[in-house]
């Protein structure tokens, strides 16, 4: 089996598991980050109405420079923390997409958290 292959397998069933115990409702949404190699996206969502509240993606004018690393990162956990607020927003349940808790997945979760966040 080709190694990409196996890899996106692990990944998908580490998705499944998480998703499994984390549910988002319309006063606690889901804050969902999707990571590429160059990208990072945060979503906030409701899972009983299954609607996005908020989206903040690195692939606009806005994040564009720094969107593969730490920095950028940091920049759109702040950005989904202050869109939260403007949905009046103030907790959340975590779902890091089956990526480890490191890196650019810790970094915006901490600059979500410095920017008013609970979770």
């Amino acid at each position: 089996m080709d190694k990409n292959i196996k890899k996106s397998a692990g990944l998908k069933k580490r998705h499944f598991r998480v998703r499994n115990k984390v549910h988002g409702t319309a006063t606690k949404p889901r804050l969902y980050v999707c990571r590429s190699l160059r990208h990072i996206s945060a979503q906030l969502i409701d899972d009983d109405a299954g609607k996005t509240l908020a989206t903040v993606t690195s692939n606009t004018k806005d994040f564009s420079k720094n969107g593969g690393n730490i920095e950028g990162a940091k920049e759109i956990g702040a950005a989904i923390a202050k869109a939260a607020q403007d949905k009046s927003v103030t907790e959340v349940v975590f779902d890091r997409g089956g990526r480890q808790y490191h890196g650019r997945i810790k970094a915006l979760a901490d600059a979500a958290r410095e920017s008013g966040l609970k979770f």
